[in-house]
């Protein structure tokens, strides 16, 4: 077997804990900001997931193309009203995990 190794992504898993009186809300703020994202230039994919046993719990996968695409992301009007909007929903403050693919 012949695997092609391909340039790594960057990818950015992000767990988000939302208080429960507060997970309709974040859904709509996480929609948003999912929508803008997926049309930035370097990002490969950009999901929100959201628990099925633990519906107060989501996780956010990102994979951009470099580490840089992720820095430039941060500075986008969208992740900055996301950012604004979202911290009186947290149960506690969110911490991005980087990995980088493989193949």
């Amino acid at each position: 077997m012949n695997l092609q190794i391909k340039t790594p992504h960057h990818i950015a898993v992000i767990p988000i804990h939302i208080k429960p009186e507060g997970v309709q809300r974040f859904i709509e703020i996480i929609s948003e900001n999912v929508r803008h994202s997926r049309n930035e230039k370097g990002v490969v994919s950009f999901d929100a997931i959201q628990n099925q046993k633990t519906p107060t719990d989501f996780l956010l996968i990102e994979v951009y193309k470099t580490p840089e695409d992720q820095l430039k992301h941060r500075e986008t009007a969208h992740f900055q009203t996301f950012k604004s909007q979202v911290g009186d929903l947290l149960q506690e403050p969110y911490q991005a995990e980087t990995y980088h693919s493989l193949l």
